[in-house]
């Protein structure tokens, strides 16, 4: 199981180290704890169109984003990216 404190950034490029540090630190801890979790496992192995689309993510409010994730609202077409489907699949398990 993975643990719930952010990974090393040892090893990753500078805009992955960016990422990585915004997902720990959002405006509500359930967000810290889905985004975090998520960059723990995946940041290393995105590539640049799912790197955009994070970066895209990580700018939508918290309150918002929390909806999509746990599916209690529907998530604009905009926003409904394999970037996202990976992070409500990760929340899921």
């Amino acid at each position: 199981m993975m643990s719930d404190t952010a990974r090393s950034s040892e090893g990753l490029d500078q805009r992955r180290r960016r990422l990585l540090f915004r997902s720990w630190h959002r405006g509500i801890k359930e967000m810290d704890l889905i985004l975090g979790r998520f960059a723990n496992e995946a940041i290393e192995s995105l590539n640049d169109d799912e790197l955009d689309q994070y970066e895209r993510l990580l700018e939508v409010q918290d309150a918002d984003l929390l909806n999509w994730v746990t599916g209690t609202s529907q998530i604009p077409l905009a926003f409904d990216t394999p970037i996202l489907t990976k992070i409500r699949a990760i929340t899921a398990a």
